[in-house]
């Protein structure tokens, strides 16, 4: 079966929102992938998942996927009904996208030959979404199942870092098990932690993004409150030392001849927030300063150690890696991101930006990578 049919324009689902906490950012990064895709090159259906798990035809109207008085967007505003849902083919013969309403004869929506999947954290994010659509045989932009599920769980990328030799700063893990049946002893392990590594420490869900519920904790008496807000998104939770350095992202694409990756950028000081929050990035808009101020072996390590991890890792399509530049001039891997943001201010098109690489060629590279990469096991 041909990727695509030569009397028509590939056809690219757009699919965001979703049921994680992050689902505002995937309708941020819907509306911007949404102006950005060339309309004479390709067809576009945009598909909204509501925070319940409803697939939803929606509105494609990039102009109401915006933060509009500092409220964020959802799917639930797009939707074109309350109770339509659309449903993927599960034949792998078959790319036929149906819609349907209670009462009503199911509508062919026609065929669809690759999805852009912009859903952030659990449920699209993490491997969920990526299984599906190998299932249904339909190409998809960004990493397969295995990498989409290290990149979501911060705990195994760790692990998998270290097993590549890759420099990764000192964690604990608390499990769900352990805080339910005994608080007390994890509380040690995190007492414990800081005492060979210091406080503060950042307490955050294991498998979340976008800075949700992450809390600094100075001391003892602040854990407790911590690991209770980290775990509204995950009963996972990781606990990581204070690093202290600059912040230096960079991102990763895959080209023809593989991966490569950008100039790095820089996340200054926040001076309104704590760190680098939710609040900082999506509300307030903290600039990062694009190109980093590295010098030329500094900026060439970072890029080294960002397609380094790409690879680790098993990514496809795009990566954005986060580290910190020590004070002893060593990079560490603080995480990756197999879906970063795509907002007007994400980080990972700025630096593509000022790498050469327009934001509409960008999506345009990632929607043609998946047309030429297959499913299934490769």
């Amino acid at each position: 079966m041909s990727i695509q049919p030569s009397s028509r324009k590939p056809r690219v689902a757009v699919v965001f929102g979703g049921r994680s906490s992050e689902h505002a950012i995937s309708v941020l990064t819907a509306g911007a992938v949404l102006s950005a895709i060339d309309r004479d090159k390709y067809d576009v259906l945009p598909i909204g998942i509501t925070t319940d798990g409803r697939w939803a035809l929606t509105a494609d109207d990039p102009s109401r996927m915006a933060i509009a008085d500092r409220a964020l967007p959802s799917v639930e505003q797009l939707a074109e009904s309350s109770d339509g849902t659309v449903m993927l083919p599960v034949d792998p013969a078959s790319r036929e996208v149906v819609y349907s309403e209670p009462g009503s004869v199911p509508k062919a929506l026609g065929d669809v030959d690759v999805v852009f999947p912009v859903l952030h954290g659990p449920y699209g994010e993490d491997g969920t979404l990526q299984g599906l659509l190998e299932l249904s045989g339909v190409p998809y932009v960004g990493s397969g199942v295995l990498a989409s599920a290290v990149g979501m769980d911060k705990e195994y990328m760790k692990r998998v870092f270290i097993s590549f030799g890759l420099p990764v700063g000192p964690y604990v893990v608390i499990r769900p098990r352990e805080w339910e049946n005994d608080p007390a002893a994890a509380r040690k392990a995190v007492v414990d932690f800081a005492a060979d590594h210091g406080w503060p420490v950042f307490v955050k869900p294991a498998r979340a993004g976008s800075s949700m519920g992450i809390s600094k904790v100075d001391d003892l008496a602040g854990l407790d409150e911590a690991i209770e807000e980290a775990r509204r998104h995950d009963p996972k939770v990781l606990v990581e030392s204070l690093l202290r350095g600059r912040e230096i992202e960079c991102g990763v694409l895959e080209f023809e001849d593989g991966p490569r990756a950008s100039v790095p950028a820089e996340i200054p000081p926040v001076t309104a927030h704590d760190f680098y929050d939710f609040e900082a990035k999506y509300i307030d808009s903290a600039e990062g300063v694009v190109p980093a101020p590295l010098t030329p072996e500094q900026t060439a390590e970072v890029q080294r150690l960002a397609v380094a991890a790409f690879d680790a890792a098993s990514c496809e399509g795009l990566v954005r890696a986060d580290f910190f530049l020590q004070d002893n001039g060593e990079f560490v891997i603080n995480e990756i991101n197999t879906m970063p943001g795509f907002t007007p201010i994400s980080m990972y098109p700025r630096m593509w930006q000022e790498s050469g690489v327009g934001y509409a060629e960008l999506v345009d590279r990632l929607i043609q990578a998946a047309l030429r990469r297959p499913t299934g096991l490769r």
